[in-house]
């Protein structure tokens, strides 16, 4: 490298810089009032605007702030000039356009903001999961500063997808109390005409290794996974699973959640969804009017009709604790799935397992809500974004002329019956559709452990819809090394994987989706059982037992698992009760009294050690995050908690001072 080939050989006009400009043309619109009693923030914002374009004599409209998850750099074709991290934001910016150009035809001023999100699947194996789940509180705090700091603003528009912009954007959404929020859903990208999903896809090294596909054919269909350039991933992974839930619990209008990215229904949305802010500011409806306690349960009660991601475990409880409401339990989620049956054959649970394109066309969460307003499990008085009550929205979109558009699209488009794809619950219970999750617990997992119990193979469940599995550990302490057992012939069927340090304190309790999918897409796989501190992506499926607590550098008794060790688990997914226990080694079963036993005068496993890359920002995260309840409130920062435990640690060290006050 030179100063040659950096500057090479300049264009001399590029001299010729200017000094000064005249301005933008007009008046701003004052009054003596606003010069007296506004401040000076306010009067110089209006500067500001006309110095960006906006024209004087429009600047008293009503201000909106949308902010977005938009990555990336995009030519006026849609080609790229800078790639974003995922489809999932690539093409958010055509919605926050959308929104902003409806929001000034209605006579208001629009200003958006950006705080772009990483890719689980980008990240997965690598050290960028690190930083997967803390990203969401940070993003949800930056989020929040970006709102605050534009005092003017009299509503805000969320525009996001994706397993940690979706979540981070409805957390501090739910945190402004006092403000009228919206969320307006990224989408979905549509699978290829011929080739496999993006979750299968993710399996092409694992399957290549086990000699079960070719080097051309994974090179072909993973040219292909991601068929249309923009929306979150083909299945109710996260990314989905969160869209679904920011409609169910009244963040996003009727029939936004899954819509085909790119698309005019999708651009509508958009539209739409400006006019209802304006609407609920008008009529003074805010978010603390939406998000209640029963909203929150409906989110619950949709998540386990859908068949939802593990990971809004960790998102509904965030929500709730920044909207001030109840925090679910684990009491609450097994009450809530022992009632609520699972209605919709998706990606990645099946049985059929249709894209959630054709769960948008079939009728999306209003279809599935009016199979359960039936059983009367919804709350149906509580307010939406449309400001009217949930019941009002099903009466709504029962009649509507979208509702039967939608479902013809689909039987002519693709010849399949919405029924077949969001069902009564007799026809679910017909087609084996089980209730979504089950915690576990045992010796080695005292606090408890989730599985999504619908999604283990049906031919390795017993005909009482009880999942068995006694075997032989073996055991890793990284996913790295897991991963390299599964591709060189260390795992075969029987075997009960533990992987163990991949919670909060070792990895930013990070995602093992490499892991899950192999299992699942390698003929050996529905025969080998995971348990493991980490957590699952939402496209996980088989017999994974995660979030195990505590979790093994906490001391947890997953960490002091040994090769060899005998596990029992047990999942009745008709009950939904499980235990995961240690029962023995090999070579001497014991009593399940001298077996926690053993386990617990165990020491740790001597290579078990946060892994040396874990970034501060994690470890710090990690902390506030333990003091704060940790997973099973959410990973969330309770902020008085935070504030006691510093104030006591201060005063255990000999400081007469307190830090800070509650």
């Amino acid at each position: 490298m030179s100063l040659q080939s950096i500057f090479g050989e300049e264009d001399v006009s590029f001299y010729k810089v200017q000094t000064h400009s005249k301005g933008a043309d007009g008046s701003l619109p004052l009054t003596s009032e606003m010069l007296l009693d506004s401040p000076s923030g306010d009067l110089f914002g209006l500067s500001q605007n006309v110095g960006m374009g906006w024209a004087p004599s429009n600047l008293l409209g009503k201000q909106v702030l949308i902010l977005g998850t938009q990555g990336g750099i995009r030519n006026h074709d849609g080609t790229p000039i800078a790639l974003g991290y995922h489809t999932g934001h690539w093409e958010i910016g055509l919605l926050m356009k959308a929104s902003a150009e409806e929001i000034s035809r209605q006579g208001g001023v629009p200003f958006a903001g950006f705080v772009s999100d990483p890719c689980d699947g980008r990240s997965q194996g690598t050290t960028g999961m690190f930083d997967s789940l803390p990203f969401r509180n940070d993003a949800a705090i930056v989020y929040r500063r970006l709102i605050r700091s534009l005092p003017t603003r009299r509503a805000i528009i969320g525009v996001a997808t994706c397993d940690k912009g979706l979540p981070a954007m409805m957390v501090a959404l739910a945190s402004m109390h006092n403000l009228p929020t919206i969320i307006v859903p990224g989408g979905v990208t549509l699978p290829p005409t011929n080739g496999e999903d993006a979750g299968k896809i993710q399996t092409i090294g694992a399957r290549y290794a086990n000699n079960e596909i070719t080097l051309q054919e994974a090179a072909d269909l993973g040219c292909r996974a991601c068929a249309t350039p923009g929306g979150g991933c083909q299945f109710l992974g996260t990314a989905g699973t969160s869209q679904v839930v920011a409609e169910a619990i009244g963040m996003a209008l009727p029939h936004s959640a899954l819509a085909p990215s790119g698309q005019p229904i999708w651009m509508e949305m958009a539209r739409q969804s400006a006019r209802a802010a304006l609407e609920l500011e008008k009529k003074k409806i805010y978010t603390k009017d939406i998000i209640t306690d029963k909203a929150i349960e409906n989110a619950m009660v949709i998540h386990a009709a859908f068949g939802g991601s593990t990971n809004l475990l960790l998102h509904i409880p965030a929500i709730a604790h920044a909207a001030n409401c109840k925090i679910p339990t684990v009491e609450d989620w097994t009450r809530i799935n022992k009632k609520v049956p699972r209605l919709v054959d998706v990606l990645p649970n099946g049985p059929v397992g249709h894209t959630t394109v054709k769960v948008f066309l079939a009728g999306g969460v209003p279809e599935v809500m009016l199979h359960l307003r039936k059983l009367g499990v919804l709350h149906e008085d509580v307010l939406t974004v449309t400001g009217e009550t949930l019941g009002a929205n099903l009466d709504w979109w029962e009649k509507s002329e979208r509702r039967t558009m939608m479902k013809k699209q689909l039987l002519e488009i693709d010849g399949i019956n919405p029924d077949e794809v969001i069902m009564d619950p007799v026809k679910a219970k017909e087609k084996g559709l089980t209730s979504t999750v089950t915690f576990p617990k045992g010796n080695i997992a005292p606090e408890g452990s989730v599985i999504k119990s619908t999604s283990i193979d049906s031919s390795v469940v017993g005909e009482d819809g009880v999942y068995r599995h006694t075997g032989k550990a073996k055991v890793f302490t990284s996913e790295k090394t897991a991963i390299k057992a599964i591709k060189t012939g260390g795992i075969e069927a029987g075997d009960i994987m533990v992987v163990m340090g991949g919670g909060p304190s070792g990895t930013g309790m990070e995602e093992t989706y490499q892991l899950t999918s192999a299992l699942k897409h390698l003929s050996f796989g529905k025969h080998v059982s995971l348990i493991t501190d980490a957590r699952f992506s939402g496209v996980s499926t088989g017999a994974c037992i995660g979030h195990i607590g505590p979790e093994a550098l906490a001391g947890g008794a997953i960490g002091k698992l040994r090769d060899g060790d005998v596990i029992e688990i047990i999942v009745d997914r008709n009950q939904l009760v499980g235990s995961v226990n240690f029962v023995g080694t090999e070579n001497e079963r014991l009593s399940l009294e001298k077996a926690t036993k053993v386990l617990k005068e165990r020491d740790l496993h001597p290579d078990l050690k946060p892994d040396p890359g874990l970034p501060d920002d994690t470890r710090l995260w990690a902390a506030l995050q333990s003091v704060s309840g940790g997973t099973w409130r959410g990973n969330i920062y309770d902020t008085d908690r935070i504030i006691e435990v510093l104030n006591a640690g201060v005063k255990a060290l000999g400081e007469e001072k307190t830090l800070v006050q509650n």
